[in-house]
């Protein structure tokens, strides 16, 4: 279903992704947010870091959307949040795909390579 995933922006870079993966699902859990239920939040590592989160319904997403801020509070300190829609859904070999892009976790085994 089209539609169901934002792209967030102005995530906190002093913070490890998965504190922020999970930062992220709370805020979006409530409903005081306009949140719902959520599928999927991926934190894509990077100079511009972002998150993409997928909705479990479409007007979840479009809430989302229509609020005029969103404000992420980690800490005592606050981060405003751009959210946008995202342009396509991620299959499921686009998610593990994008799984790759986050640092791995010291205790995380390495993947091997698929065979051709």
């Amino acid at each position: 279903m089209a539609g169901r995933t934002v792209r967030v922006g102005g995530l906190p870079a002093d913070l490890p992704p998965d504190r922020v993966a999970d930062k992220l699902t709370i805020h979006f859990l409530r409903s005081r947010n306009g949140g719902g239920e959520i599928a999927d939040v991926q934190v894509l590592a990077g100079s511009q870091a972002c998150a993409l989160i997928t909705f479990e319904a479409l007007e979840v997403a479009q809430r989302i959307l229509k609020a005029k801020s969103h404000v992420l509070s980690i800490g005592g300190k606050k981060y405003p949040l751009e959210v946008t829609a995202h342009g396509a859904e991620l299959s499921p070999d686009e998610v593990a795909r994008s799984r790759r892009l986050l640092p791995r976790r010291p205790w995380q085994p390495r993947l091997a390579p698929r065979p051709a």
